[in-house]
């Protein structure tokens, strides 16, 4: 309104009364709806909508922690810049976990009673998650968190955490499917020793049983390590077709390397949480080549995709180096939170946390989530990509 009532020094006296009546009627009417909700409009601009994340930004899983918040930032930041929620700010208040789930816990207690967050967004890790399952802080301080990030079935019953992807058990049987289809039997597993292991583990056993797939061996490395040296060898010698890697980024990097000293002739498929940018930018376009992953989330590629596109012209706007594959999921579980927000008059934790309880078609732009459908899966598409030439991503 501001540039609306700049005037020139020759109106005259009616013109300027008239200007001044209907500036006040329209500041009247702008006010109307926030004086209805019985909120004074001063008081409600001052007063930001906080939303949480306890993640690891130092540490092992750093990539992963430092890649979801840049997400969820760009999120917030667009979000911002048209308003806000219901003409509130956005405010992000972060707390790093280093990957340790005592820590996750004692944080996220800590940022909920003192800064009282309508939500959380982004805690990464299944160990992580189960903590803070275990402990009940959410449940106890009515905060739901959006954008879990685990594929973990232990935390499908687990109450207010909600993921924005397929589950990794769904993952491994949609893969184990695909390759008893081409006649692939023989596979050798890579995994981390931790929750997150036990959960790919017994996906594993229960996809090969179903399949028809043997699993040659099962190899574990110690969680929040690159240790992977022993797996390597184990997995060389028994030579199989297929090598699965439920493991974390730094840890793969580290594999891909190993194996391919020791010889190793088996195609490898990585799981979707094992960042496919950093992976080729920490191997190069050559050793990367044939590497074959797990698609949970739409691809950089996918154009055709609302939310892929939104999602690229604002990271091509930005700065932030740490943007990468994984950053989608923190900017969809952002943008998934910020639409029951909006759906939610007033928001305040009890009342989003009921809103996410019934959301059954939660559309962040041509991508759904069914968040009432919680235990069965907010989502169930799964698909698989490759790394061709020059880096390339084939689908």
């Amino acid at each position: 309104m501001a540039g609306a009532l700049l005037m020139n020094s020759s109106m005259n006296t009616r013109d300027l009364r008239r200007l001044l009546v209907r500036a006040v009627r329209i500041g009247m009417l702008a006010m109307a709806p926030v004086a209805l909700l019985g909120h004074p409009p001063a008081a409600r601009a001052a007063d930001p909508l906080v939303i949480g994340q306890v993640a690891p930004f130092t540490g092992s899983q750093a990539v992963t922690g430092q890649a979801i918040h840049s997400g969820i930032e760009l999120c917030i930041d667009a979000a911002n810049t048209h308003g806000g929620v219901h003409g509130r700010e956005l405010k992000l208040v972060t707390r790093d976990d280093a990957q340790k789930p005592d820590e996750t816990v004692r944080l996220t207690r800590e940022l909920i009673a003192g800064d009282a967050p309508v939500a959380m967004l982004g805690t990464v890790g299944t160990d992580n998650l189960e903590a803070l399952a275990r402990d009940g802080v959410l449940e106890q301080a009515h905060v739901s968190m959006v954008g879990a990030v685990s594929g973990a079935a232990s935390l499908a019953k687990a109450k207010d955490l909600y993921p924005v992807k397929a589950r990794y058990r769904d993952e491994i049987a949609r893969l184990f499917s695909q390759i008893s289809f081409l006649g692939v039997t023989q596979v050798a597993l890579l995994y981390q020793d931790d929750s997150l292991g036990r959960d790919v583990l017994a996906g594993a056993d229960a996809a090969a049983k179903r399949y028809g797939v043997t699993l040659l061996v099962r190899s574990g490395y110690q969680r929040n390590t690159t240790a992977v040296a022993k797996a390597v060898a184990e997995i060389a010698k028994v030579r199989p077709q297929v090598v699965f890697l439920g493991a974390t980024t730094a840890a793969a990097i580290e594999f891909v390397k190993e194996y391919a000293a020791a010889k190793g002739t088996g195609t490898l498929y990585g799981m979707s949480i094992i960042d496919s940018e950093a992976l080729l930018k920490g191997l190069g376009p050559e050793r990367s080549r044939g590497y074959a992953f797990s698609v949970v989330l739409p691809l950089a590629t996918q154009t055709q995709v609302a939310v892929v596109r939104e999602y690229l012209q604002l990271r091509q706007a930005s700065a932030d180096a740490h943007l990468s594959a994984r950053s989608i999921e923190g900017f969809i579980a952002c943008k998934a939170l910020v639409k029951v927000l909006e759906s939610t008059p007033d928001p305040t934790p009890i009342k989003v946390t009921a809103a996410l309880a019934r959301a059954k078609a939660v559309d962040v732009g041509n991508y759904v989530l069914d968040f009432a459908a919680k235990e069965h899966g907010v989502s169930s598409y799964v698909d698989f990509a490759m790394f061709g030439a020059d880096g390339k991503v084939v689908q």
